[in-house]
């Protein structure tokens, strides 16, 4: 199968992870803030996990086939990061979305209710999951794409869960929480069509992309989940979640990429 079919579909299916977590909102109609904080910590562990271990190792070593050169395979990878990381900057400034417990964010913007807000601000992350998957495939290491197709569907089942009970807590019923919630998984494939196409039609730059993938995933970690479940008084539980999704990840990377 074509290695941009093989990106989108896994991401795709990724996507779909954040639905089965969302499906969990006919069960739960509260999640404890305990609890919320330890899961998205999780889902944070195993995004800081596929960014090493399956974004920016791998970026080093194509850049070191392709360059010749070490140092300047590391280069690369340091831009690409920091580009990565300078676009999901750029686009939190500029496009309004509303978090959980942080509130709204980006320049005013009234005519959107919190519900697009809130689908906003979940696209924010789940894109360049996705694209990481995609990025994962087209270099031609399907192992490496699984690999990180099943560790980012895995937390995005808690993540689905998170989205849904908190649309519920504030007035939507189970049936549009569940709904959004799936939906924001859909922005995964697209961000896995993009990053797949990119690399394929651009060979050279793959060691650039990969970093690029994993800098937007930084991004998000840093910016976004850590200080959200460090607000409420559970650091610690969230910090051992981390590095339980950490561990769990690496654990699936070493065996199966």
């Amino acid at each position: 199968m074509n290695v941009i079919w093989m990106g989108f579909i896994a991401s795709l299916v990724a996507g779909l992870f954040t639905g089965i977590g969302a499906l969990g909102v006919f069960a739960v109609r509260k999640l404890s803030a305990r609890l919320e904080d330890g899961l998205l910590s999780v889902a944070a562990g195993i995004m800081l996990a596929a960014s090493f271990f399956s974004l920016i190792l791998p970026a080093i070593e194509y850049g070191e086939i392709q360059f010749h050169s070490k140092d300047l395979a590391v280069l690369v990878v340091i831009a690409g990061i920091l580009c990565g990381a300078g676009a999901l900057f750029l686009m939190h400034r500029y496009l309004p979305h509303e978090h959980f417990l942080a509130g709204y964010e980006g320049p005013e913007n009234k005519a959107l209710s919190r519900i697009w807000l809130f689908v906003i601000a979940i696209t924010l992350h789940n894109f360049p999951e996705g694209m990481a998957v995609g990025v994962g495939f087209a270099g031609g290491n399907v192992a490496n794409g699984m690999t990180l197709a099943t560790g980012i569907g895995i937390q995005n089942i808690p993540e689905g869960l998170a989205v849904a009970v908190a649309l519920i807590a504030v007035g939507y019923s189970r049936t549009q929480a569940f709904v959004v919630g799936l939906l924001t998984g859909l922005a995964e494939p697209v961000g896995g069509l993009f990053g797949s196409v990119a690399v394929s039609f651009a060979g050279p730059l793959m060691s650039w992309t990969l970093a690029f993938a994993a800098g937007a995933m930084l991004f998000v970690i840093s910016d976004e989940i850590i200080p959200e479940t460090h607000r409420r008084g559970f650091e610690t539980l969230a910090t051992f979640s981390l590095l339980i999704g950490f561990v769990c990840m690496m654990y699936l990377d070493a065996t199966l990429g």
